[in-house]
């Protein structure tokens, strides 16, 4: 039988991986929770017409990358493609509405397309995204994308360019496209061949195209901002000045439309200049009617989504973690001492030391190289002799001093060395 592999578009996220993973997370928890958002968890998959109606039917998510099957009632099931509906149905079927207040809530999962796997982008990928729901104000829009610059601030970031645009309501919408199609239908044949696609079903998503020739067509195409309510332009003003207040500096993009159909008004992407081409970190924008359209009542919203593995790329590209280390190695061989290797081992973990024990029962000699490896601090050993008396060999790694400590002394004794295990952590991680 051959080898099994993971399919492809996944990948195996390994130790020394995990924790670019962990601090992102971590961080981003912190933010959030002080922002006064709260987490919710939703289901993997969904009925499939939750993103039928949601996405849009003509978007390329919908007709094309969904892994949609059948279950064994039939049912046509589909795994999430992304967060928002999933959270929008969760709001409406548990009732979070009527609960009179704006939810601030953040989400952190898995999600399917099936799409060409390339660098920072996977057929199983991650989001961790915002929603916030139940208000309509421009403070709103600059709450969600304040939040956003500040994880990635905090996760020391920089060469970042927050790209912003309206894209109106409904009835805007609507002449701007009837405006596009009649620009670019003469230049139809030379467009390339996803454009002229979707130059009947869903022509703003052209603006997305990344085709040279495309691009070109489109400079000198009519631009969403000219088509702009009053009102719908007095609240891109106030979202504009006050992320200007808040010195977050942006760059007007009249381009960018983002590639969902429930988008209103305030759209963007948080994009670096250190990634290339798939440059977005972060996107989203205003989605005011999405929450009606699935059933509940009219509800305005705004969100984003981070793609998890294009921001690790750019982190582990930019600020490599240092190995791993470990306070305590402990050394171990013979029945009473590993017994009693084992206790201490846990009421040092108690106490708040990172140990690791040697559990494999080889030679000192094999236990001490892997010691060296650990990258610990120092070393513990026991033996037949420390087994009897009830010591402990403590060896601090960098120094190769040792002393023999009683088992009764150990805690207090090195509770009384951490300073010194501090400032030694302190010089391995720099």
């Amino acid at each position: 039988m051959g080898l099994i592999e993971a399919l492809r578009g996944t990948r195996d996220i390994l130790p020394d991986e995990v924790r670019y993973w962990q601090r992102v997370e971590a961080i981003a928890a912190a933010v959030l929770t002080r922002a006064a958002f709260t987490e919710i968890r939703t289901p993997i998959f969904e009925q499939t017409g939750l993103f039928e109606r949601s996405i849009g039917e003509a978007t390329d998510v919908v007709g094309k990358e969904m892994y949609t099957f059948k279950d064994r009632g039939d049912r046509s099931v589909t795994l999430r493609p992304e967060g928002t509906a999933g959270v929008v149905r969760a709001y409406i079927e548990q009732g979070l509405h009527a609960q009179g207040s704006i939810q601030r809530l953040w989400y952190l999962g898995p999600m399917f397309r099936y799409e060409r796997p390339q660098a920072g982008r996977q057929r199983q990928f991650h989001q961790l995204g915002v929603e916030i729901l139940g208000t309509a104000a421009a403070r709103a829009d600059v709450e969600a994308i304040a939040v956003a610059t500040d994880i990635l601030r905090q996760l020391g970031l920089q060469n970042l360019t927050l790209q912003l645009n309206s894209i109106g309501d409904k009835g805007d919408r609507q002449k701007y496209r009837e405006a596009l199609v009649a620009y670019l239908t003469p230049y139809r044949l030379e467009l390339d061949p996803d454009s002229q696609d979707r130059l009947a079903r869903n022509p703003l998503r052209i603006l997305d195209s990344k085709d040279a020739r495309t691009q070109e067509i489109l400079k000198g195409a009519p631009s969403m901002l000219d088509f702009l309510n009053p009102e719908a332009q007095v609240r891109f003003e106030r979202v504009q000045s006050l992320l200007t207040d808040l010195a977050i500096p942006y760059q007007i993009n009249p381009l960018l439309v983002r590639g969902l159909d429930y988008y209103s008004h305030t759209v963007f992407e948080i994009q670096s200049a250190d990634l290339g081409a798939q440059a977005t970190v972060i996107g989203g924008g205003r989605y005011d009617h999405l929450v009606a359209e699935l059933g509940g009542p009219e509800t305005p919203a705004i969100g984003w989504a981070m793609g998890l593995e294009r921001l690790i790329l750019l982190l582990k590209q930019l600020q490599p973690l240092p190995p791993a280390t470990v306070d305590f190695y402990v050394v171990s061989r013979g029945e009473f001492a590993e017994a009693q290797a084992m206790l201490l081992s846990q009421q040092l973990r108690q106490q708040g030391f990172t140990v690791e024990m040697d559990v494999s029962g080889s030679a000192f000699g094999k236990q001490f190289k892997r010691a060296d490896r650990s990258g610990a601090v120092a070393c513990l050993i026991l033996g037949d002799t420390e087994a009897e008396t009830r010591t402990v060999q403590v060896k601090w790694m960098a120094t190769g001093e040792q002393a023999a400590i009683a088992q009764s002394e150990l805690s207090a004794y090195l509770h009384q060395q951490q300073p010194a295990l501090k400032a030694t952590q302190t010089a391995d991680k720099g």
